[in-house]
């Protein structure tokens, strides 16, 4: 029994740190959220809506350089394995080195496009049947929001770095301090106390910049304080390697797509619930959140279970992939059981955070209840998913996931989110009806992309001990 707890720490100890950064970063975009509480139904319909503009384009720049984890893990790996130690040679060093410098050049160049591509949808949306009244109050927040994907993506290649190299503790801190500095900051800017500018709703998405400004600064000084840390970095993007970025490039693409399609299908579900009015968009906004929360824990052991895979195929132990991955299922099945009960037993008290005290939040909280037992299905299946892209991507496979999703997505969950919420008239929760079976349908496709890679790795290790 101890053996096996060992095992599942070993999940843990890389899967919580990376859970708790990417919920803290989540909690930036919950505190705005929440706040817009405070400014009426209004605001929060359109200060959701840039809200999950951002999240989309911050996911897909995300995209580009999560595999960058996986390579500093898989080069860290090989250089143990050749010291027969857990110090790395000096061929290690090397390569990790032109990992860190490829990677900075090509969050910089994907962010500048993304901030640029966020700007734009901003005015685009409004050919999608948007209320013309939410797009004016959402585009000043757009504005805002977007220059802050430039240090973000920066603090991403740094914590790809630090989980490659198994050190992300700290970076847990700093994301944790953020969350408080950007709750003061929304205050200060949504309020205008202290003498600070009363922006209003284009506040919060200022705020948010800031704190991302901050919290890469806080952790730069951070890695290079660290011993091992602060031995690897290099920050001479300028200097990057043409091919080291090619390789990167190539990895990051099907990421990128993959988390991109991802985003995508909830935007387009977010885009129709428009079409309902502010209350259904207001609340499908809220509910969203919720999942989105939910599903930062997922993603946390998703990449490290797909680190720890990376670490273990470079280091030549094929066999215990499969192991890892059933220790993955067990730990996200239990945590999202956990919140489910919660939807269940106090949708009263989950709600409650992101609704003020306005005449409309009765229909609002009504309509977001109702949609809460989506949540729960809808939590299974896209958790599902990602574990299961994040283990492909440990064995090397990052194209499986852009299929799969593009089939589930586009092929299966938009036409019956039409079909549901417009065709048969079920409105809101037929939107999320078709969603859930979108997600569904892409978790069943790219379950069966990595069982059948399992069993590939798994016959390669059994070929290779005979030989």
């Amino acid at each position: 029994m101890t053996f096996q707890w060992r095992d599942y720490r070993a999940i843990l100890a890389l899967a919580a740190p990376i859970a708790g950064i990417q919920l803290a970063q989540v909690a930036l975009t919950t505190v705005d959220l929440a706040m817009m509480g405070f400014l009426g139904v209004a605001a929060v319909a359109a200060g959701g809506l840039a809200l999950l503009l951002y999240n989309q384009l911050r996911t897909m720049c995300v995209g580009m350089v999560t595999g960058v984890g996986n390579l500093v893990a898989a080069a860290a790996g090989r250089g143990e394995k050749r010291t027969g130690t857990l110090e790395l040679d000096d061929e290690a060093r090397t390569e990790i080195r032109a990992y860190l410098r490829a990677a900075l050049f090509v969050a910089t160049t994907t962010a500048a496009t993304g901030a640029l591509a966020l700007i734009a949808l901003g005015y685009a949306l409004r050919w999608m049947g948007q209320d013309a009244a939410v797009l004016d109050l959402a585009r000043p927040v757009i504005w805002m929001l977007a220059p802050g994907l430039v240090p973000m993506l920066w603090l991403n290649v740094l914590r790809q770095f630090a989980v490659g190299m198994r050190r992300a503790g700290s970076l847990l801190r700093v994301t944790l301090w953020s969350v408080g500095v950007n709750a003061l900051l929304d205050a200060l800017f949504v309020f205008g106390w202290f003498g600070f500018p009363k922006l209003g709703l284009a506040g919060i998405g200022l705020a948010t910049t800031l704190v991302q400004c901050w919290t890469f600064g806080a952790y730069l000084s951070s890695v290079r304080r660290d011993p091992v840390l602060g031995a690897l970095l290099s920050l001479r993007a300028w200097q990057a390697d043409r091919s080291t970025v090619a390789r990167i490039v190539r990895m990051g693409t099907p990421i990128s797509l993959t988390y991109g399609a991802e985003a995508a299908i909830t935007s387009i579900a977010t885009v129709l619930m428009g079409g309902f009015g502010p209350v259904a968009l207001a609340a499908s906004n809220i509910v969203n959140q919720l999942a989105y929360i939910v599903y930062q824990v997922n993603i946390g052991l998703s990449q490290g279970s797909s680190i720890l895979v990376s670490r273990t195929v470079a280091q030549g132990d094929r066999g215990a992939v499969a192991a890892i991955a059933r220790r993955t299922f067990v730990i996200g099945f239990t945590f999202m059981t956990a919140i489910g009960l919660l939807y269940v037993l106090a949708p009263h008290l989950v709600l409650a955070p992101f609704l003020g005290s306005h005449h409309d939040d009765t229909a609002v909280i009504a309509a977001a209840s109702a949609l809460l037992w989506f949540a729960i299905v809808q939590q299974y299946c896209k958790g599902s998913q990602n574990l299961c892209i994040g283990l492909l991507r440990g064995i090397g496979n990052t194209r499986a996931g852009m299929q799969s999703t593009l089939i589930g997505y586009f092929a299966i969950g938009v036409p019956a989110m039409v079909l549901f919420g417009f065709g048969i008239g079920l409105h809101g929760p037929g939107i999320w009806l078709g969603l859930c079976l979108g997600f569904a349908a892409t978790a069943l496709l790219v379950l069966r992309r990595f069982r059948r890679g399992l069993r590939d790795e798994i016959a390669g290790a059994e070929l290779a001990g005979r030989s």
